[in-house]
C-alpha cells in the first residue's frame, strides 16, 4: 500500500481511517471484530493497530509490601494486523514502538510483518511505563523515535542490527509518525516539537497522524507552521468524539490537549453520559465538516471507548 500517494493524490474524495486496540490477554477477538464490523461499511482507507508498553505485575507479600514479579504484555498487535488483513481485506498499519522492546525484539517484529506482507508501519516512541516518572528505554532498546526509524532504514537497506547482510531482503517498509498540534508533553515548545517532526521527515517518514484535538484552529495553526518550516508530508488530523462527562477532566490530563470553552460549557450542561455522548457526536461531526471545508479530506478516528460514536459521526458525514 502506497500510503503517501493515497493521502496526497489530490482527490476531493472524503476518506477516513481508524485506530483499534488489540484485546487484553484472555479477552479474545470477538469484541474487536464487532467494532470493525460496524465501521467497515464506510470503506476505511486503513486501520491502525495500536500497542502499549508492557506492564509489571505486582503481588502483595506477607509483610504487606508489593513485590514486582513479572511483566504482562498486551498481546497481538502483529497477529491482529494479520487477522484483520485476512478477514476484511482492509489495509492495516500496525504500531511499532520503542517502549518495552529491545532492538532485537523490533527486528523480529519487522521480520514477522514482512513475512505477512504488511509493509506500512506507524513508528512511535510509545508512552512511558506507569511506574516511571519519565520515559526510560528498555535495556538494549531505543530512546527516541528517530533511533527506531534508523533501525527500520537499516532493515530496508537489507542489513540486520548487527551489521550482517540479509540473504533475501524483502520489500522495504514505508512508515508514518505521530505529531502534536498542541505539542508533545515533553517538548519545551511547539517550534522544537516541529523540528523533531521535520527530522523524522528527513529520515523518510511518509506521513504523520496527529494526536486528538477538539479545536480545529489549533490544527490549522500547527499545519501552517509545519508547512512554513518545510514539512511537506501529508498530516492527517486525528479525531475522537467526546463521550463521557468524566472526560471533561480526564482528556486534558491524558492527552495533553485543551477542551475549548464552548465544548466545556456545553458539557457542563449535560445531565448524564448519554447527553455527553450526543454532544460529542455533534461536536466531532462539526469538526470534520470544518476540516472538509478547509480542504482536509483524510480524517483519522480514535475509536477506543467511542466506536458507536465514530460510527454515527461517519454516518452523518457520508
Amino acid at each position: 500500500m502506497d500510503i503517501k500517494t493515497l493521502l496526497n493524490d489530490g482527490t476531493t474524495e472524503r476518506r477516513f481511517s481508524f485506530e483499534v486496540l488489540p484485546p487484553l490477554k484472555g479477552n479474545g477477538t470477538a469484541s474487536l471484530f464487532r467494532n470493525i464490523d460496524q465501521l467497515k461499511e464506510f470503506n476505511p482507507q486503513f486501520i491502525n493497530i495500536t500497542t502499549h508498553h508492557s506492564e509489571f505485575v505486582y503481588h502483595e507479600r506477607e509483610d504487606g509490601l508489593l513485590e514486582r514479579q513479572s511483566i504482562r504484555r498486551r498481546p497481538g498487535t502483529i497477529a491482529i494486523a494479520a487477522a484483520i488483513q485476512q478477514r476484511y481485506g482492509i489495509p492495516v498499519i500496525p504500531h511499532v514502538i520503542c517502549s518495552g522492546a529491545t532492538k532485537e525484539d523490533i527486528e523480529y517484529e519487522l521480520l514477522d510483518l514482512q513475512f505477512l506482507g504488511i509493509d506500512t508501519l506507524m513508528l512511535l516512541r510509545g508512552d512511558k511505563a506507569r511506574e516511571d516518572r519519565q520515559f526510560t528505554p528498555t535495556k538494549g532498546g531505543h530512546r527516541h523515535t528517530t533511533d527506531l526509524i534508523e533501525q527500520v532504514k537499516l532493515f530496508n537497506d537489507g542489513k540486520f542490527i548487527d551489521g550482517s547482510e540479509m540473504k533475501h531482503p524483502g520489500n522495504p517498509f514505508t512508515y508514518g509518525v505521530a505529531c502534536y498540534p498542541e505539542k508533545h508533553e515533553e517538548a519545551p515548545n511547539i517550534e522544537q516539537d516541529l523540528q523533531y517532526l521535520k527530522k523524522k521527515q528527513e529520515l523518510g517518514a511518509s506521513f504523520a497522524v496527529t494526536q486528538l484535538f477538539y479545536d480545529n484552529q489549533k490544527f490549522y495553526d500547527f499545519l501552517q507552521r509545519a508547512r512554513n518550516m518545510g514539512i511537506t508530508i501529508p498530516i492527517v488530523p486525528g479525531i475522537k468524539p467526546f463521550a463521557k462527562l468524566s472526560q471533561l477532566n480526564i482528556v486534558p490530563k491524558t492527552f495533553h490537549c485543551d477542551i475549548p470553552e464552548e465544548l466545556a460549557g456545553l458539557a457542563r450542561l449535560c445531565k448524564n453520559d448519554d447527553e455527553a455522548r450526543e454532544l460529542g457526536i455533534e461536536w466531532a461531526t462539526r469538526q470534520v465538516k470544518d476540516l472538509y471545508a478547509h480542504g482536509i479530506n483524510n480524517v483519522h478516528f480514535y475509536t477506543v471507548s467511542a466506536v458507536n460514536s465514530v460510527h454515527e459521526v461517519v454516518r452523518r458525514l457520508l
